[in-house]
């Protein structure tokens, strides 16, 4: 079995969710929010998570510029800071500009000039993928981003995965399909997909019907894995 085709989660897989709470903690002025930078953090991405499995479920879609800045909103308040619009719209404006982790540019690189496909598959805005991947320079190594604003549902349903093989010419079994998120590789494996998990925090694996296969500690080891499959 060949690989053609590598898929990658956007948020937290190939884009640092925590970057923007960070950067703005340490910018002059910000010792409330240095103080509780990382609570903030995790707050915002577990709301996010939560709030568009919620509206998957409930059949009542909205984008995830949206979802962001409701989450955003939870997250201040859970940590004293609502009312500071300042901050909010400081916050935001980081959020389309998330560093990429700092080994994105070098495995994107070189699964390119293993003739591998690359793309982006994400719950994420059409616009803030867009931005994010330009402002991090890997726009120019992407086949393609695909946003779930095209069938108006979040993963984990079937239908998201189902857009890598509308848009690409590939079979199931001929995708690697990565992701830090436990619960998505989970479901790109019950869908079907060879799959990797990007473990970052050294957490214990979901327990999901579908097991990852691949557990990685970052995504250095991609192109070795990808190799494997030949």
């Amino acid at each position: 079995m060949t690989l053609t085709t590598c898929i990658f989660d956007a948020y937290g897989t190939l884009f640092d969710v925590t970057a923007a709470a960070r950067e703005c903690a340490f910018e002059p002025g910000r010792l409330k929010l240095k103080s509780c930078w990382k609570n903030l953090a995790n707050d915002w991405r577990s709301k996010q998570l939560q709030y568009s499995w919620i509206h998957t479920i409930t059949n009542s879609y909205v984008s995830f510029w949206e979802i962001t800045q409701n989450s955003l909103d939870f997250a201040l308040e859970a940590n004293n800071l609502e009312g500071d619009k300042e901050l909010r719209e400081r916050l935001l404006s980081l959020y389309w500009t998330l560093k990429a982790y700092p080994e994105v540019l070098t495995v994107l690189k070189n699964l390119q000039l293993a003739n591998i496909e690359i793309a982006i598959l994400s719950n994420g805005s059409k616009d803030m993928l867009n931005a994010a991947a330009k402002s991090a320079k890997i726009d120019h190594l992407l086949g393609g981003i695909l946003s779930v604003d095209l069938i108006k549902t979040f993963k984990p349903d079937f239908r998201v995965y189902d857009l890598v093989l509308k848009n690409f010419n590939c079979k199931k079994s001929e995708v690697l399909f990565v992701s830090s998120n436990g619960w998505d590789v989970a479901a790109a494996a019950g869908f079907g997909f060879n799959v990797a998990w990007v473990n970052r925090n050294n957490d214990p694996v979901d327990k999901l019907p579908w097991r990852p296969k691949n557990i990685l500690s970052n995504l250095t080891e991609i192109s070795n894995l990808v190799k494997e499959y030949d």
